[in-house]
C-alpha cells in the first residue's frame, strides 16, 4: 500500500511540475508574441521611411536631370514620356 501512495505522490510532483513548465511556457510564449509584434510595427515604419526617402531621392534626381545635368538625360525623357502617357490616360477617362 505504501508503495502505491509513493507512486501517487511521485505522479503528483511530477504533473506539478509540468504545469509548472507549461504555464512558464505560455508566459514566455505570450512575451515572444508582443516582441514579434513590437519588431513588425518597427519593420513596417522603417519600410515606410525607406520608401518616403526613395521617393524624395527619385524626385531629387529627375529634378537634378531636369536642370540640365548630362548624367541622365534620356532618364528623364523616359519619365517625361511616361508622365504624359499617364496625362492622356487620364484625360481619356475624364472624356468618358
Amino acid at each position: 500500500m505504501s508503495e502505491l501512495v509513493e507512486i501517487v505522490d511521485s505522479l503528483e510532483n511530477k504533473v506539478s511540475k509540468l504545469l509548472h513548465k507549461m504555464e512558464l511556457l505560455h508566459q514566455m510564449n505570450s512575451k515572444l508574441k508582443e516582441e514579434l509584434e513590437l519588431a513588425k510595427e518597427e519593420s513596417k515604419l522603417k519600410e515606410d521611411a525607406l520608401a518616403e526617402w526613395e521617393e524624395k531621392y527619385n524626385s531629387l534626381k529627375m529634378a537634378n536631370t531636369m536642370l540640365g545635368s548630362n548624367t541622365s538625360k534620356t532618364e528623364a525623357k523616359l519619365k517625361i514620356n511616361t508622365l504624359i502617357r499617364e496625362l492622356d490616360v487620364c484625360i481619356a477617362k475624364l472624356s468618358d
